[in-house]
């Protein structure tokens, strides 16, 4: 293996073990109230986000089998945290939507959790503040590629 190569290797162990640690310690920073699965945290997060969207749409994008997904969505709407509405163009699909109890529990996680980052983040100097700013784009970029 070449240098370079070997310094990769040892960046992305880096990176692996602080990116799993930080997420371990963010979902430790959830409402103890909030019953729901960081899965069906993820699922509200991203309609929240990207708006309504079919099973299909929401398994691709969580990166699980539909079934699966049709599972994590029946329990949402079991707990009133989405609903299901007929597709606008095919009747043969659903389309699934947040509730107003599916958006106030996404952002009052959201919120939780970002104050305490920020609480962490208030603890660095500027310049490492600035590092992590420019860092998180690519983080995003890698966490989304294939």
């Amino acid at each position: 293996m070449t240098t370079q190569a070997t310094r990769t290797v040892g960046l992305a162990a880096e990176l692996r073990l602080a990116v799993m640690r930080l997420r371990r310690r963010l979902a430790l920073e959830r409402d103890p109230a909030n019953e729901l699965s960081l899965t069906q945290m993820a699922v509200l997060a991203g309609l929240l986000r990207n708006g309504d969207m079919t099973i299909g749409a929401l398994a691709a994008r969580e990166r699980v089998q539909p079934p699966s997904m049709t599972r994590t969505v029946n329990c949402l709407a079991e707990g009133e945290y989405v609903e299901r509405r007929a597709h606008p163009d095919d009747g043969r699909q659903v389309v699934v939507a947040l509730t107003d109890a599916g958006r106030a529990t996404v952002l009052a996680d959201r919120a939780r959790r970002d104050a305490w980052l920020a609480r962490r983040l208030d603890g660095l100097t500027s310049d490492e503040r600035e590092t992590l700013r420019k860092a998180a784009p690519l983080l995003q970029r890698l966490a989304e590629s294939d």
